[in-house]
């Protein structure tokens, strides 16, 4: 049998030094950051033309499973697996579990995990260095993608480069990684010249890395191995057992078996790398004005330098401002220094502490028939705007604390509202009472779009009880 190399995409991450346009419902890896494509996009994209590669087996929280799925049947890419977690636990256990499923397949299958949110400039050269990172995983070692640094960067871990694997220079054992250093120990780094920033992408083959797990994490292993087990499919999904899963340690890879293993071996690349990780990222990878500034959308600015301003709804104007980096979504704007862009993440962790919802979703929310944005919110009201996509229905439903009025703006709507089922057109409308059974679909070739009036003494998204559903979610 001739060898299996699955690529593992890995796309659980939340982003959150890129709030307030990554949000945990919809983080960066879903969204184009970088080109009109979605980031989870680029990244499947990329692997093609690399031989024997197979098709991605994908691992995504569970909330995102729709989305991602739809992002990939648009670019054609119809996935091997599609596993979906319940909570997420790093990278070392996400991978295990990719490595279960594979290793059904062919044990010494070789895997190729990477991040959904890495941005990479030069293609030929990423497929040239993945070609070599099989070649070396088939032989047992476990390969770490290390980026040759062209500046001092404390956002970034290190691995110090030891002895050379073979005569060619393309390979070396890892000597030791490192934390993200201050600004002085990367200067050192850089000067050094034997540091390269890791890169967090990884080839080994499935059978090496879970009995280095099990050397060195057996929990990680044992728990895994009882989530694949427990899992079950649901619909094009693989859903991992979700107790099992919750018990299991979140850990890197880096920390539960690279760090340890002596299978372990980095390769330097060289090939436009960025994990755009935070707005300064961002703005290094595009191009600027005169003035070294990137402006996206509806941007206004005078006596402003070497700045990030981004739009994403409304006028944004700027003036006398140097170094910032301002992003404004529908429902919120950041202003940051650029020098502190990393530091958006505890901004997020206050929203989070406050139990404010700007961290969690957009005022855009995706469902797999469409998406929801609130219009208007208020004392026991709230105004929404549906869209439904053709051929797409809502569950069959029943609200305890609100009634709902439907107005049909574009398209067709059929619904049903307890025993009856009618079909609405532009400009007509229905009323839902509290307590009755609904279910709105599209019958039609068209997006349908319709605002909804809700009111009621309770309006949040947990007052849904699901009775029937096309896509398998449970009652909220």
């Amino acid at each position: 049998m001739s060898m299996q190399v699955f690529p593992i995409i890995l796309s659980g991450g939340a982003g959150t030094r890129l709030w307030p346009v990554s949000r945990n419902l919809y983080p960066k890896q879903l969204l184009p950051m970088t080109s009109d494509k979605s980031m989870l996009q680029e990244t499947a994209l990329r692997l093609h033309g690399i031989d024997p590669v197979a098709p991605p087996i994908v691992v995504c929280n569970e909330e995102h499973r729709f989305v991602v799925s739809e992002q990939l049947r648009t670019i054609g890419v119809d996935p091997t697996d599609l596993i979906l977690e319940s909570v997420g636990r790093n990278t070392a256990p996400a991978i295990a579990a990719a490595a279960e499923i594979a290793a059904r397949r062919d044990p010494e299958a070789v895997i190729l995990a990477l991040p959904a949110d890495h941005y990479i400039r030069d293609l030929d050269a990423f497929r040239g260095y993945v070609s070599g990172a099989i070649s070396l995983a088939a032989q047992g070692h476990m390969v770490a993608f290390g980026i040759i640094p062209d500046r001092p960067h404390t956002g970034y871990g290190y691995i110090r480069k030891g002895t050379a694997v073979g005569d060619d220079g393309a390979a070396f054992r890892i000597d030791r990684f490192v934390e993200k250093p201050d600004q002085d120990a990367a200067k050192g780094y850089i000067e050094e010249g034997e540091y390269l920033w890791n890169g967090g992408i990884y080839a080994f083959r499935c059978d090496v890395y879970l009995r280095e797990l099990e050397k060195y994490h057996p929990e990680i292993g044992e728990h895994v191995g009882r989530a694949v087990r427990a899992g079950v499919t649901d619909l094009d999904f693989f859903r991992l057992g979700a107790a099992e899963l919750a018990r299991c340690p979140a850990i890197s890879v880096d920390y539960a078996v690279m760090e340890r293993t002596e299978k372990g071996i980095v390769i330097p690349a060289d090939m436009g790398w960025s994990d755009v990780g935070s707005w300064d990222a961002l703005y290094e990878l595009e191009g600027k004005d005169a003035d070294g500034n990137v402006l996206q959308g509806d941007v206004l600015v005078k006596d402003t330098a070497n700045s990030y301003i981004r739009s994403e709804s409304a006028l944004v104007g700027a003036v006398g401002v140097r170094d910032l980096a301002i992003v404004q979504t529908a429902d919120a704007v950041l202003v940051a220094h650029r020098d502190s862009a990393q530091e958006v993440r505890s901004l997020v962790e206050d929203l989070r502490a406050d139990g404010r919802m700007e961290h969690e979703t957009h005022v855009r929310v995706w469902r797999p028939w469409g998406y929801y944005e609130s219009l208007d919110v208020g004392d026991r009201f709230q105004v929404k705007h549906l869209m439904v996509r053709p051929g797409a229905a809502l569950s069959l439903q029943l609200h305890h604390h609100r009634a709902e009025h439907w107005v049909v703006v574009a398209g067709t709507a059929r619904v049903t509202r307890g025993d009856e089922v009618m079909l609405l057109s532009e400009n007509e409308s229905t009323y839902i009472s509290i307590g009755t059974p609904h279910r709105l679909e599209n019958p039609g070739m068209v997006p349908l779009e319709l605002i909804e009036v809700q009111s009621g003494g309770y309006l949040g998204e947990d007052d849904i009880v699901r009775l029937e559903d096309i896509y398998n979610r449970q009652t909220t």
